[in-house]
């Protein structure tokens, strides 16, 4: 048969999102380097209902039995993988044919991939796709970024196979090339944050309040019906409750080893933000405690030699339903202000980079089949809908409302953490960056004086227009045109 869409590289990813297309309605062809994965997916097909799905031999053959202009979308690992596929597939297409990147991918290889295709007139298109293997099988968020004539040619398909909700289908049109994998990038980000957010939370629940994996469990499941209603508090209730079955005895997750892995888009993410001089604390912090994670036997020895504070309850008396009730606030006032920092990140590169990416977009395709889906993205969808032009998510009004609302609940928490000793690098980044924004004046003009006493950098004053420099002592002299001393700042 004359196939829609091909599907190149059978990881389970790739066999799950196929099937999701096949099911949909649409003839797909799937292709992989080993045929045994090819056989393995054409099989599934036939059990999962005969779906329209047929495998091939070899590139050529793949792209031979796709209707043109041939759609192909490849699932294989990052970097030299994603070349290589490229270059084994493109000899056999045509102008006006379109490859889709699904991986998770630096921007800027795609940018560079779509300029080598350009030559052969072939549409390149970087889409993100979040959901795990069951997104990919019933309905994921996909974020594409490339030519708007390419996009209209995949729209019929990914707007079927994505997720819905109430308005809509989880994709769109995210801008030109590579700002569907800027935005995967950030959203991963956003993820890491979120996890650690969580993390810290059940630290505390564990650790200061001593509560069990079941009241742990029940508590996530209960704040899973209201304000924090989520995919990733739903699956922390579910994996708290969940009993060993290799020991027989406990629960599993008591069994895993404290390393988290990871696979770069955090890194990138923290990379991106240093380059458009966005802060973003909360991500950030949840990429150092996974790298702290990692250092596991150092930990261990240093758990024998470091001392944690030797607080009693007295000192820092700890009631367990206001505790509990304040650590719900404040992972909620912390979850808005890393959604805060992402979007600030995308906002900042798409302006560098004239993509004109719509924030409220953003949210709206984050609301379904995505890790970080979240009934609070429908406020954020909102707030960025009224005021295009916003500088900030927590600046607007309702969106600060809320915040403030649970500022009090957020320092309490803070407080107990620190005085138990418990690490909250991300609950306490993300007050610490509330804090800072919220302020008219901070000890910044302390820092900027430093810089002017031992490198000459100048600074502005806040009652005069102007750039000035001070001869601190004696022993500073003249630095010439200060004009040239602001040279090179960033």
């Amino acid at each position: 048969m004359s196939c829609d869409v091909g599907l190149y590289g059978l990881a389970v990813m790739g066999q799950n999102f196929a099937l999701n297309m096949a099911s949909k309605g649409f003839k797909v062809c799937v292709g992989n380097r080993s045929p045994a994965k090819v056989e393995l997916t054409v099989n599934r097909a036939k059990d999962e209902g005969s779906l329209p799905l047929v495998g091939s031999s070899d590139a050529e053959d793949f792209v031979k039995q796709l209707s043109k202009p041939r759609k192909v979308i490849i699932l294989v690992m990052a970097g030299k993988p994603v070349d290589e596929t490229i270059a084994k597939l493109s000899k056999f297409m045509e102008t006006g044919d379109v490859i889709v990147d699904g991986g998770n991918e630096w921007f800027h290889n795609t940018l560079r991939r779509s300029k080598d295709l350009e030559s052969k007139g072939i549409h390149f298109v970087g889409m993100g796709i979040s959901g795990g293997e069951e997104g990919a099988r019933n309905g994921p968020s996909l974020m594409p970024g490339g030519p708007k004539a390419a996009y209209d040619l995949i729209e019929p398909i990914i707007t079927k196979c994505a997720a819905q909700v109430n308005d809509g289908p989880c994709t769109g049109y995210l801008g030109p090339v590579g700002a569907g994998n800027y935005v995967k990038m950030i959203h991963n980000g956003i993820e890491y944050g979120d996890m650690q957010l969580i993390g810290e939370v059940y630290d505390i629940m564990k650790n200061v309040l001593k509560l069990s994996n079941e009241e742990m469990a029940n508590i996530f499941e209960e704040w899973n019906k209201g304000e924090l209603e989520s995919y990733l508090i739903e699956i922390t209730s579910k994996i708290l409750n969940k009993k060993d079955d290799v020991t027989n005895e406990g629960y599993v997750v008591d069994y895993v080893l404290d390393k988290t892995g990871m696979k770069g888009t955090g890194r990138w993410t923290i990379q991106e933000a240093a380059e458009r001089s966005v802060a973003a604390p909360t991500m950030a912090a949840s990429l150092d405690a996974r790298y702290i994670s990692a250092r596991k036997d150092e930990r261990v020895k240093a758990s024998s030699i470091l001392k944690g504070p030797e607080m009693t309850s007295a000192e820092i008396p700890v009631h367990k339903g206001q505790l509990i009730d304040d650590l719900k606030s404040a992972l909620y006032a912390a979850k808005v202000c890393s959604y805060a920092q992402g979007l600030g990140i995308i906002k900042s590169c798409s302006d560098d980079m004239k993509w004109n990416i719509n924030l409220s977009e953003c949210a709206r395709l984050w609301k379904g089949g995505c890790i970080i889906r979240a009934a609070l993205l429908q406020k954020i969808q909102d707030a960025l809908a009224r005021d295009k032009n916003l500088p900030n998510l927590i600046l607007d009004p309702a969106i600060a409302g809320e915040i403030n609302e649970r500022t009090a609940a957020w320092r309490r928490v803070a407080v107990v953490a620190i005085g138990y000793g418990v690490s909250t690098p991300s609950l306490t980044g993300s007050l610490n960056y509330f804090d800072s924004y919220r302020r008219a004046s901070l000890p910044a003009n302390l820092t900027q004086a430093q810089r002017d006493f031992f490198g000459g950098h100048t600074y502005e004053r806040t009652d005069r227009d102007g750039v000035f420099h001070t001869a601190w002592t004696d022993a500073h002299k003249s630095i010439g045109d200060i004009s040239e001393r602001k040279a090179g700042e960033i």
